[in-house]
């Protein structure tokens, strides 16, 4: 059995699902005898974006998508496309686990390289797809931004869900983005970590032993009881759903839990990195 979920179709900035979405759009504008100023006047966008919708250069909001459908009466044909759009806001690898981290009612993700996405800071995490290499166009790295951060509701969802996170303390020893991002972003884990639905565990350097050593992942537990693990590097990515396989990592994230810092001994050291600056 294929232990990878199949992952959806791709879609990245100019291609695909915003392409097909954006030549819709501009056949409904024509249809309706409007020019793009005139749409824009209509739904508050200036030519300039809605062209933009229409090339498939920028991905449309759903508030737009609704506004458009009604305005155009397109009879639900472009509204039916938001949730494919919206898919389009993260890289074609994180796709399908962005799909599935949302309704996860569990999840435990072990950092290595950087705070995890769902706890980062605004300017951490522009910091951060500031240093992707190759390099992002700026329209990219705010698409990006603003998805990373619409991630983060997830903590706040109803019902609430658990929440686990092991980061390597050499993560919280490195200052992306400078020192007053680097603080701030310190700052966040220790408010993220007073929250009942999420523990925060730092794993420290000055451990000999360590289970999680073939880097990192993520484990998300589903409402139907589905256990689900994600692994990414350089922007290969597998979503595996085969049991064996899940069970070996759920394994290794017990024995980081087991070497790492408590999350009274994590909020201490956290607490004095910021003290020392």
């Amino acid at each position: 059995m294929d232990d990878e979920v199949q992952q959806p179709e791709e879609y990245e900035v100019g291609t695909g699902m915003l392409c097909l979405f954006g030549r819709q759009l501009k056949l409904f504008r024509e249809r309706a005898g409007l020019d793009r100023a005139g749409l824009g006047s209509m739904t508050g966008y200036s030519p300039s974006t809605i062209a933009s919708f229409e090339q498939g250069r920028r991905i449309p909001p759903p508030r737009f998508i609704d506004q458009v459908d009604e305005a155009l009466d397109a009879h639900g044909v472009l509204s039916t496309s938001k949730d494919a759009v919206a898919r389009a806001q993260y890289p074609a690898f994180f796709q399908g686990a962005a799909k599935l981290e949302a309704e996860a009612v569990v999840l435990h993700v072990y950092a290595t390289q950087a705070v995890s996405g769902l706890l980062q800071t605004e300017e951490y995490a522009r910091a951060v797809f500031a240093m992707w290499r190759p390099q992002l166009d700026e329209e990219v790295i705010e698409q990006r931004l603003a998805a990373r951060l619409a991630r983060q509701e997830i903590i706040e969802r109803k019902p609430v869900p658990h929440l686990s996170f092991v980061i390597e303390e050499a993560v919280l020893l490195r200052p992306l983005g400078g020192e007053a991002v680097w603080r701030g972003q310190l700052e966040q884990l220790l408010l993220m970590g007073q929250k009942r639905n999420v523990e925060v565990q730092v794993m420290p350097l000055s451990r000999q032993e360590h289970a999680g050593l073939a880097g990192p992942f993520t484990l998300m537990e589903m409402k139907d009881g589905r256990r689900i693990a994600y692994a990414e590097v350089q922007g290969d990515s597998r979503v595996h759903t085969e049991r064996q396989k899940v069970r070996e990592l759920e394994r290794t994230y017990g024995s980081l839990r087991a070497q790492a810092h408590t999350p009274a001994e994590s909020r201490a050291l956290i607490e004095k990195l910021l003290g020392e600056t």
